[in-house]
């Protein structure tokens, strides 16, 4: 069944989610909780699990190896700040890159109901991945100020940024959860490239480490505009690429459009397949 959104309308994928949105927010508010249920301390994992991760950072990179991010900082602390806030949008990504595959097979009772909006799935997915980075940010945040005194004014920039990076991984669910349900392989391949992509994107080294000619290589990776935008935003204290990040944004809203599509185009098969 086709959904009622017009797929030749490019807001089809925005309007899903305007019109779902209570929905979508229970269900990523249950997914949310539901991870954290029946452990001691419950949703202050989701606090504690960044924090405790950025101490381990800080250790291994600061006072073990003593990394230096090309020469630009001089304390213990700031190649962990760095890397943070690099790992912190690869986290979001592949929470959810990982968790697409097996999205709709998971949740096979919602593809029986023919009245149930299986689009805010993706939509809910990434709410949940969403309410973690937040919180992991709020953590980078708190340990710059206790580092480093304060926080870069541009730290307010940070939302367009992330806003700009929602349109792709809501695509990206759209499409590996589609294709999910046919190649069941799925799922043991995002694993390895999720990984790859990690260390194909300026993460752990800055891009100046790479030969010049092949730097531009790096930008075929989606995520090494965001992670840079963000160190930009929340590290460095300067303002975002907005060329850069405008093309990410347009190129974006056409991937999630292409892919929402598509993914009202398959679902007919997916009862069939299940």
């Amino acid at each position: 069944m086709i959904s009622k959104y017009r797929l030749r309308d490019p807001l089809s994928p925005y309007r899903a989610l305007a019109r779902n949105f209570v929905l979508v927010v229970q269900m990523a508010r249950r997914d949310v909780v539901g991870r954290y249920r029946g452990s001691f301390i419950g949703l202050l994992w989701s606090f504690f699990n960044p924090l405790l991760m950025l101490g381990v950072y800080t250790f291994v990179f600061g006072f073990i190896f003593k990394s230096r991010w090309s020469g630009q900082t001089a304390g213990h602390f700031e190649f962990a700040v760095i890397l943070f806030a690099g790992l912190n949008i690869n986290n979001m990504f592949t929470e959810c890159a990982n968790r697409a595959p097996t999205l709709i097979v998971e949740n096979t009772n919602f593809v029986k109901k023919v009245v149930f909006p299986l689009e805010v799935l993706s939509w809910s997915t990434l709410g949940s991945a969403l309410f973690h980075l937040l919180v992991s940010t709020l953590v980078l945040l708190i340990f710059s100020i206790v580092v480093r005194g304060s926080i870069p004014w541009t730290a307010v920039y940070f939302p367009i940024v992330v806003a700009v990076f929602l349109p792709f991984v809501a695509g990206l669910i759209w499409l590996l959860s589609s294709l999910g349900v046919f190649l069941r392989d799925l799922k043991q391949a995002m694993g390895i490239i999720t990984a790859m992509m990690m260390f194909l994107a300026p993460i752990f080294y800055p891009k100046e480490l790479i030969h010049p000619p092949y730097q531009k290589l790096l930008y075929l990776n989606p995520l090494t505009t965001i992670v840079e935008a963000s160190r930009d935003v929340l590290v460095w204290g300067r303002a975002p690429n907005w060329i850069l990040l405008g093309l990410y944004a347009t190129v974006s809203c056409l991937f999630a459009w292409a892919s929402f599509s598509w993914f009202e185009r398959s679902r007919r098969g997916f009862a069939d397949v299940l």
